[in-house]
């Protein structure tokens, strides 16, 4: 299993067997460093939130199943 790369603004995920363009299950692993403020009663809320590092593991296909089977593809309007 490899890395999945990323959607940009010029393309997008497409699955190679069915065709669906609009939805997927990602697994993603991210590393984010947080600031979390605790009211007086001790709840807390993440109030700033930066992401460190993002690395998708897997891409399933909601539509045929098909796990990592995803390819990018250009967007429509979108200069090649």
């Amino acid at each position: 299993m490899g890395v999945v790369p990323q959607p940009t603004a010029g393309n997008r995920w497409r699955c190679t067997l069915c065709g669906n363009l609009t939805r997927f299950d990602v697994t993603r692993t991210t590393k984010a460093v947080e600031f979390v403020h605790l009211d007086l009663a001790g709840e807390p809320a993440v109030e700033e939130r930066e992401i460190v590092s993002e690395t998708i593991e897997s891409v399933r296909c909601r539509w045929c199943n098909a796990v990592d089977q995803i390819e990018l593809v250009a967007r429509p309007g979108a200069d090649a």
